[in-house]
């Protein structure tokens, strides 16, 4: 039987990696100074396609764009 003693902090506290990692970027972010801080606002923005597929076949995708804040 395996140790919790192993287990990162982030697993036990019932999170995933990547919300950790979100977790943390936005911590150094927060701290930055100007003009560091603004650079990396307009970074964090995303912009991605989704399309939905019926039968096989995928329908014509929709650009959306997030600010990555939630």
């Amino acid at each position: 039987m395996a140790s919790n003693a192993a287990v990162p902090f982030w697993r036990s506290a019932g999170m995933t990696y990547i919300t950790y990692s979100n977790i943390c970027a936005n911590l150094v972010r927060n701290c930055l100074k100007e003009p560091f801080k603004a650079e990396t606002l307009q970074r964090e923005k995303v912009h991605f396609a989704v399309s939905k597929w019926s039968n096989g076949i995928p329908e014509k995708p929709t650009i959306r764009s997030d600010s990555g804040e939630e």
